[in-house]
């Protein structure tokens, strides 16, 4: 038995016995993802479930999050910030909160463009020595509806293959490097992976997914923030074993670059690709951005899911998910996929 099979054994006995102690009305639910496709998950579903985990990519290179990642060794602390301001309430506090952490600098000196929350996560982070610690103090500063957990316990770095990145070469097959430039490239993203190749999870996230009724993964970036949290050994095998079932959430348009002309089929079959082991139940799809629903329930069969489509856009025809309408589509996965009676 291999070292990383062992430790899945011992989080699952440990989170069996948690769960043991924990029986609740609700269920508990992780979202993996990161930048605005998990702040929109994560603002549906604290809407829906007290008991809600973020499982949050560290592979960005970019921005305020690059530049306190060069300078100073640490992970990014970019999406993790998104991923807390997504989970504030709606309150005077929480909002008053949510808008402090995102807000950003503008100077012409060093802190031009830095986050307020980059810079108080990453200053826990020294004092208080410990990822994990220092991320459940922010969220209870904020009063966050939830847990926000790094995916990995070191920064990556995301590398792409991608045909046509030079435009002047558009046959060719480049490797290109950061989550920055995978997510710009004019090119054709052919696989993923990231440095370094085995990267150890932190381990409260594995527990997390093991003890979860619902995984909720995507939407997203789909190469630059989906698909990397299946490129961390432990995790995946996470994703494997769990008792849990799993939501894929599509996005609701290609992303231009990454994704141009991506159907929402293709995006199914590119993370059967790269996770061939994992199985999902539900693809979940905004029923106006789907123009050929057979191919698409094809697909997901393949990953041994059913479809469910639903109207989750925004209703001012910006390509954006509306946390109302997303929270209901969720609610209704839970409840006529899950289990019958109350949780656990």
């Amino acid at each position: 038995m291999t070292s990383r099979n062992l430790r899945l054994r011992r989080l699952r006995r440990a989170t069996s016995a948690l769960s043991a102690r924990k029986r609740g009305a609700q269920p508990k639910v992780v979202a993996l993802g990161g930048g605005r496709g998990l702040s929109a998950s994560l603002a549906a579903l604290r809407r829906i479930t007290g008991d809600l985990t973020a499982v949050v990519t560290v592979a960005d290179d970019g921005g305020s999050s690059g530049r306190l990642r060069e300078e100073l060794g640490v992970l990014p602390p970019g999406d993790l910030r998104k991923a807390l301001a997504a989970l504030c309430g709606d309150d005077d506090w929480g909002q008053t909160w949510a808008q402090v952490i995102q807000h950003r600098f503008q100077s012409k000196g060093d802190l031009h463009e830095h986050a307020v929350g980059n810079l108080l996560i990453v200053a826990l982070w020294e004092q208080l020595g410990d990822h994990v610690q220092a991320l459940d103090l922010v969220g209870k500063l904020l009063g966050a509806h939830g847990r926000v957990l790094p995916m990995s316990a070191v920064p990556l770095e995301l590398q792409a293959l991608v045909r046509g990145h030079d435009p002047a070469r558009p046959d060719e097959v480049d490797t290109v490097r950061g989550q920055a430039t995978v997510a710009l490239t004019p090119g054709e993203v052919q696989s993923v992976h990231v440095v370094p190749h085995d990267p150890p999870a932190v381990p409260e996230a594995v527990a997390a997914v093991l003890d979860a009724d619902w995984v909720v993964l995507g939407p997203g970036s789909w190469f630059s923030s989906v698909i990397p949290h299946l490129l961390v050994p432990e995790l995946l095998d996470a994703l494997v074993e769990t008792k849990a079932r799993k939501v894929l959430s599509l996005n609701l348009a290609p992303q231009p670059g990454e994704t141009d002309g991506f159907s929402p089929q293709r995006h199914l079959e590119v993370l059967g690709r790269h996770a061939p082991k994992l199985a999902m139940d539900v693809v979940l799809a905004d029923e106006a951005a789907v123009p050929d629903r057979e191919s698409l329930a094809d697909a997901a069969k393949r990953l041994g899911a059913a479809v469910e489509l639903a109207p989750v856009a925004s209703p001012d025809g910006v390509p954006i998910h509306d946390p109302e309408l997303l929270a209901a589509a969720y609610d209704r996965i839970f409840r006529m996929h899950g289990r019958i009676g109350p949780w656990r």
